[in-house]
C-alpha cells in the first residue's frame, strides 16, 4: 500500500466533509505527561474530576484504543457571521454567549464527520481499526494537532493558526493504518501577551497554563455550585462561556467565517436580553436551547449565570421583580439572586475598564461580518 497517497486522499476527503485542514501525527505523547500531571497536582482542573480520573491515559492514544498507531487530527471553523462581538459585551442588559455555542452543538456534527471519514478509508483500504473522537473521550487533543501541523500552543492553551487564529473545533480519528506524519507546527506567540493581561479574571496562571478555578468559561459551564464572589463582577454579562482571550488574540483578525450553517447564531440567542431568558420557564429552555451545547448545563444552572449579569447590569424595577420571583427555588440559585439583588439595589450600570478596553480591541480588530 502506498500509505503517502493514501495520506493525501484521506486530506482531499476531509476537506470534502467539511473540515478545513487535516494532519497526521504519531501517538507520543510523553513530553506532555509532566506538565499534564503538575496541572492536575496544582488542582488547576477544579472540580473535573473526570479529568484526573483516566490518569496518564489522556498523553498515551494507543491505551485508549489499542492498536492505534498513527492520529488524525481535523479542524472545523466555527466562527459565525455576525457575531456581534462588541456590541454584546457593551450592552450590559444583553446576554454574552461564547462564539461557538451560538449554534448547534458541534460534538454529534464534528464526530458523525469523522466517523464518514473513516468509512471513506476504509472503503479505499478494507477494513481496519479507527475510532472518531470530539471531546469524548481522555485525549490531549490540543498536543495531537499542534504535533500534526494544525497550529501552535497559544499562551490561552488554545491551537493558534496564523491563517485562521483559533476559532475552530477539533477532533480526532484514531487509526492504525502506520501513515506518513506531518511536520509539528512551529510557529509562536513570540512576546505577546494580550489574552494574558486581557483574561478578566486573571486565569491564565503561565503560558499555555490555565487555572480552570478562575476561568469564566469553566465556572459558567462546567462548575455548578455557587460561583465565589470575587468572579462575579468580572462575569459582566457572559452567562455561557468566555472568548475574551481569543477576542484580543492578533490572529484573531484573521479568522474566516464558518461554512457550517450550522454553527449560525440561533434565533432564539438573537438580540438577547437578560431579562427575558431569565423569565424562560425550563419548557421554553428546553425547547429553545434543543441541539445546543447550552442544553447541558440545565435549566437552574443557566437561571444562576444570568442572575449574576441581572446583577451587574443597570438598576430596573424589573430586574428587582424578576430576580425576586425566582427566589426559592434552590438554594445555590438563591445565594445569587440574593447578591444580584444587592447589587441592584446598590448600584448602577457597571463595566469595567478592562471590558471597556476590549471592547475597543475587538472593534479594530475583528473581520466585518462577524
Amino acid at each position: 500500500m502506498d500509505y503517502q497517497q493514501l495520506a493525501d486522499k484521506i486530506k482531499v476527503w476531509a476537506k470534502e466533509l467539511g473540515f478545513q485542514k487535516v494532519g497526521i501525527c504519531d501517538v507520543d505523547l510523553t513530553r506532555h505527561e509532566s506538565a499534564l500531571q503538575a496541572w492536575l497536582d496544582a488542582g488547576y482542573h477544579g472540580d473535573m474530576d473526570w479529568m484526573a480520573r483516566h490518569g496518564m491515559m489522556r498523553a498515551r492514544p494507543d491505551e485508549l484504543l489499542p492498536g492505534t498507531v498513527r492520529v488524525i487530527s481535523a479542524r472545523m471553523d466555527y466562527l459565525p457571521p455576525e457575531a456581534g462581538f462588541a456590541s454584546n459585551l457593551a450592552n450590559p442588559e444583553h446576554a454574552y454567549v461564547s462564539r461557538y455555542a451560538l449554534g448547534r452543538d458541534y460534538h454529534k456534527l464534528v464526530r458523525n464527520q469523522l466517523k464518514k471519514l473513516g468509512q471513506r478509508i476504509e472503503q479505499e483500504v478494507g477494513a481496519f481499526g479507527y475510532r472518531p473522537f470530539v471531546d469524548s473521550a481522555p485525549i490531549l487533543e490540543r498536543p495531537l494537532a499542534e504535533k500534526a501541523g494544525l497550529g501552535w500552543t497559544g499562551k490561552h492553551s488554545l491551537i493558534i493558526d496564523e491563517s485562521c487564529g483559533s476559532w475552530f473545533f477539533l477532533g480526532e480519528l484514531l487509526i492504525d493504518l502506520p501513515l506518513p506524519v506531518d511536520a509539528p507546527h512551529q510557529g509562536d506567540c513570540g512576546k505577546c501577551t494580550a489574552c494574558m493581561t486581557s483574561c478578566p479574571t486573571q486565569a491564565i496562571v503561565d503560558d499555555g497554563v490555565v487555572d480552570a478555578r478562575r476561568c469564566l468559561s469553566y465556572l459558567t459551564i462546567e462548575f455548578d455550585g455557587i460561583i465565589p464572589e470575587e468572579f462575579r463582577r468580572p462575569m459582566g454579562n457572559r452567562i455561557y462561556g468566555c472568548d475574551d482571550c481569543q477576542l484580543v488574540c492578533p490572529w484573531s483578525r484573521y479568522s474566516p467565517l464558518t461554512k457550517e450553517s450550522d454553527f449560525h447564531r440561533r434565533a432564539a440567542l438573537k438580540d438577547p436580553e437578560l431579562l427575558s431568558l431569565f423569565l424562560w420557564d425550563e419548557e421554553t429552555f428546553l425547547t429553545n436551547m434543543q441541539g445546543s451545547a447550552i442544553r447541558r448545563i440545565g435549566h437552574k444552572q443557566w437561571l444562576r449565570n444570568i442572575a449574576i449579569a441581572l446583577g451587574n447590569a443597570p438598576y430596573r424595577q424589573a430586574i428587582v421583580d424578576a430576580l425576586t420571583q425566582r427566589l426559592g427555588l434552590c438554594s445555590t440559585l438563591d445565594v445569587h439572586i440574593e447578591w444580584a439583588l444587592e447589587q441592584q439595589r446598590s448600584q448602577s450600570h457597571y463595566i469595567s475598564n478592562k471590558q471597556q478596553r476590549l471592547i475597543r480591541i475587538i472593534e479594530k480588530g475583528m473581520p466585518r461580518d462577524a
